[in-house]
């Protein structure tokens, strides 16, 4: 609306409501362009802001060198009692408009997600700030001869030949400005939902290169909304920016706290240090606060009306989603309790694969036993998946799926955690998956044999010998043993959100595989000389020619009688009505609804 307005006085007929108009429709377009991503959109926007810039500090120079080359004493900070001295009560009234000079820093630093620190830096640096210093500096020295322009400086103070162009630019360059507010935007709510406090959301990742390029469809178009109602409300520029100049000094105020705690806690910062650098820096934003809190009711209501609303909603889902998890943890099924089932599992196992998906890494989620409880029977192979994603733009097949034995082989019990990449999707065939599961399955199943007969073999040799290289190899085999095989254990320690340790453990994966490598093909087994492992691979084909069966989890979340009415009415309205519109995990799989199963299970928190 600042840019567009400048077109008033210049063109004839061109009021309030034609300033309103044209930055819908311009508000419109820039939103359009997000799922594009901000790889592309930056690459088109980047030669805008260099003009943009240029022509800032150009006409900045121009001024100051043909109005008042004497604005340049403002750098003399002996200016700033004199004006408090001056003016009292209206300097500071003044301070809530001088916080406008500097909205849009902030952003900058929220989008370190889709820009390099190096690159925030030396633009911020080497550009912006002393493109400003000189463009204010200009504006001065204009006032200074021309008083009554202060309503219009910006485009007054453009000698007339340049300001169709200037024009131009600054359109696209307050387009660019609204750009790095929606990408910081993005950014949070993707942070909020890694920590839990906000409801999943559908998040497209648009760049290889860099992870926090993201787009979010829902939060884009509530932007949008939001951006149109408030532009045809106020209908003017005023009171819009009250608005943002309470939600800038928010941010500094909270960007300060914050650094706070990381110094004293993090970096370990000296006592003394870590609190002078809020005791200055706290000091000034409290004043700017207090300057810019006097416009409430003049649009100051907007910025603490939303956020007093996402604090809701954050609030209420943290609250919840922390309550549902654990009672998961605190309901889980003990391995002492499917043992004394048999491996029957208390019911009849039928031929087929049952793919129990939970969130679970370790245990065995309750769900499970209310399977066990509803059904007739239950799949002769169950396979609890478990999908989680690594900080990586793709995941190879063949290190998609990582596999552990539950109980003993006759139960046919095994967790699997699926691996995906920020740049995988979920919605694949879901015969290709099928397919690829079960590979993955027999390839475990023939390793875990290989291990324990590798591990049978070298006893007797090293009861009898002390050589150095049976000593080297059997640790190796015994620990792998013990993370993948042994039996009844019920946690994954498999590294899941580093791409480091996933090496690391890949390393020692090739070197257990290459020492066993190294010994002779007569303790290699084969199918003949193992029996079980033949039976079982023969069951799994079986089970998988009888087709696969998604067991899914229809939770709902109610607060317990003794629950205080507070606590009722956030879990079993507020946090019940979340969980029912956000994106439920069943939409990340392409999965026919003919081979779902879903069991309702309320949990009592």
């Amino acid at each position: 609306m600042s840019a567009v307005s400048g077109l008033h006085g210049v063109v004839p007929g061109f009021d309030t409501d034609a300033v309103v108009l044209v930055s819908i429709v311009v508000l419109v377009l820039l939103f359009s362009i997000q799922r594009f991503g901000t790889g592309k959109v930056g690459f088109l926007f980047a030669p805008i802001l260099a003009l943009w810039f240029f022509n800032l500090a150009s006409v900045g120079i121009y001024n100051i060198i043909k109005y008042d080359i004497s604005v340049l004493r403002a750098f003399n900070p002996a200016y700033i009692y004199f004006f408090f001295k001056r003016n009292s009560i209206k300097a500071w009234s003044a301070l809530g408009g001088c916080v406008l000079c500097i909205t849009g820093a902030e952003a900058m630093f929220a989008d370190l997600g889709h820009f390099s620190v190096k690159s925030i830096q030396i633009a911020f640096t080497c550009v912006v700030f002393p493109c400003l210093l000189l463009a204010y500096m200009g504006q001065a020295a204009y006032l200074k001869k021309h008083p009554l322009s202060v309503e219009r400086v910006f485009y007054d103070s453009v000698p007339g030949v340049l300001f169709w162009p200037v024009f131009g630019i600054a359109t696209l360059a307050a387009m660019i400005a609204s750009q790095a507010m929606i990408s910081a935007t993005f950014s949070c709510i993707k942070q909020s939902m890694a920590l839990g406090c906000f409801p999943r959301v559908k998040i497209v990742h648009t760049s290889k290169r860099f992870i926090g390029q993201i787009y979010i469809p829902v939060i884009n178009w509530f932007l949008m909304i939001m951006c149109v109602v408030v532009v045809a409300t106020f209908k003017n520029t005023t009171h819009i920016a009250n608005a943002y100049g309470i939600a800038e000094v928010g941010v500094m105020l909270v960007t300060t706290s914050l650094v706070t705690l990381v110094m004293l806690l993090i970096w370990q910062t000296n006592l003394f240090l870590a609190l002078c650098f809020p005791a200055i820096f706290g000091t000034v934003e409290l004043i700017y606060l207090s300057a810019v809190l006097s416009k409430i009711k003049e649009g100051g209501w907007l910025p603490l009306a939303f956020s007093s609303f996402f604090l809701c909603v954050m609030y209420t889902w943290n609250y919840g989603s922390v309550l549902k998890y654990q009672s998961e943890m605190r309901e889980k099924v003990s391995m002492d309790f499917i043992s004394d089932l048999g491996s029957s599992l208390g019911t009849v196992r039928v031929p087929g694969v049952g793919l129990l998906y939970n969130e679970l890494v370790q245990g065995i989620p309750s769900i499970f036993r209310q399977f066990l409880l509803t059904l007739p029977a239950i799949h002769s192979t169950v396979v609890f998946v478990c999908i989680k994603y690594v900080p990586v733009p793709y995941v190879l097949q063949e290190e998609r799926f990582l596999f552990r034995r539950l109980c003993q082989k006759d139960f046919h019990l095994f967790r699997c955690v699926a691996r995906y990449g920020y740049k995988d999707t979920l919605k694949e065939d879901h015969h290709a998956f099928e397919q690829l599961l079960i590979e993955s399955l027999e390839k475990f199943l023939r390793k875990e044999a290989q291990e324990l007969a590798v591990e049978f073999s070298l006893q007797p040799a090293n009861t009898d010998s002390d050589g150095e290289e049976g000593g080297d190899i059997r640790p190796v085999v015994r620990s792998w043993i013990r993370t993948g095989v042994e039996a009844g254990a019920g946690d994954l320690h498999a590294p899941l959100l580093s791409a480091d340790q996933s090496r690391v453990k890949d390393d020692r994966r090739t070197s257990a595989e290459d020492g066993l490598s190294l010994l002779p093909s007569s303790a290699m087994p084969s199918s003949e000389e193992d029996p079980g492992l033949e039976y079982e691979l023969s069951a799994l084909r079986e089970a998988t020619e009888s087709g696969f069966t998604y067991l899914l989890a229809q939770g709902d979340v109610r607060a317990t009688k003794e629950s205080i009415f507070i606590k009722k009415l956030i879990i079993n309205y507020f946090y019940a009505f979340l969980r029912r519109n956000c994106r439920a995990g069943t939409a990340s799989m392409k999965v026919p609804h003919m081979n779902i199963i879903q069991v309702g299970m309320t949990y009592m928190v």
